[in-house]
């Protein structure tokens, strides 16, 4: 499982490392806010990961992805409301990220099938959830911005509802 976890953590710090880039890259604060929201989460799971690997108890606390997600977007509202072309890197960024975010949570299920302890399985358990949430929020901002170009898609779209 050693090697489970040690995967992980490498998929979790290039992750850390592409949605840094993506920000740095995305011309609209909206969506920068959304890259750096998920790599904070990224980093928390790699926080978690390292514990585990040094065999420590990891206390997770109580987090959503998809919450957060959402005080990005009712803090931006105003942001939110103005129509912006996304760009093409814009848009390849989202549809990077969902791939990753997919790869990442049919790892974790694979990871949590061949845990050996508790704490493993809870710590993937909750990785997969986290991660679909994340692949949920790239998948949708990608749909929505290759459809219609707009930034706007959170006041009228499932994201703000749950």
């Amino acid at each position: 499982m050693t090697n489970a976890i040690e995967i992980a953590i490498k998929m979790e710090t290039d992750a850390i490392k592409f949605y840094k880039e993506a920000a740095d890259k995305t011309k609209n604060s909206v969506g920068k806010k959304m890259f750096m929201t998920i790599r904070e989460d990224e980093k928390r799971h790699l926080n978690m990961l390292t514990q585990i690997f040094k065999g420590l108890d990891v206390k997770a606390g109580d987090v959503s992805p998809m919450k957060n997600i959402k005080t990005v977007f009712e803090s931006m509202k105003n942001e939110m409301m103005k129509k912006v072309e996304a760009s093409q890197n814009e848009l390849e960024a989202f549809k990077i990220a969902s791939q990753m975010e997919k790869e990442g949570i049919e790892f974790y299920r694979k990871a949590l099938s061949e845990a050996k302890t508790e704490k493993e399985k809870a710590l993937f358990d909750r990785l997969i959830k986290e991660e679909k949430q994340h692949y949920s929020i790239f998948a949708n901002s990608y749909s929505f911005l290759s459809d219609t170009g707009n930034w706007f898609m959170w006041e009228e779209h499932s994201i703000v509802e749950g």
